[in-house]
């Protein structure tokens, strides 16, 4: 008895690959690293650019606690930016995994559903 192939042998590599889940815990620490990043490089460019300490970037101390336009406080903000970008890349790796399987469970549903529509008339 032979197994018959199934349906995503038949598909050529680049489309598997489109279609494959994010991992996302990979996704968030990936997300979260570059955000830590980028925020770490921001406030110690703009360290530099005003050293008096006046800048638009103080406001980003009313939602992170003890962050300021100083070194200190850029690495309070790399700390801060890898938690949030963990959680926003978390995020959104499963909201895309989600709707991806939620577009192949409907259009396999959709196809299945044609191809068995005139399952009566052959009774």
């Amino acid at each position: 008895m032979t197994v018959p192939p199934s349906s995503t042998d038949a598909l050529p590599p680049k489309v598997k690959l489109a279609f494959a889940p994010l991992h996302k815990r990979a996704f968030g620490i990936a997300a979260g690293v570059a955000a830590g990043l980028l925020l770490f490089a921001v406030t110690l460019f703009e360290l530099v650019r005003s050293p008096d300490g006046h800048s638009p970037l103080n406001l980003l101390g009313h939602y992170f606690a003890g962050y300021t336009v100083s070194l200190r406080g850029a690495f309070i903000g790399l700390l801060w930016g890898v938690a949030i970008g963990f959680i926003m890349g978390w995020f959104l790796a499963f909201s895309r995994n989600f709707i991806m399987a939620a577009s192949i469970f409907w259009i396999r549903t959709r196809a299945d559903m044609r191809a068995h529509r005139d399952f009566l008339d052959h009774i």
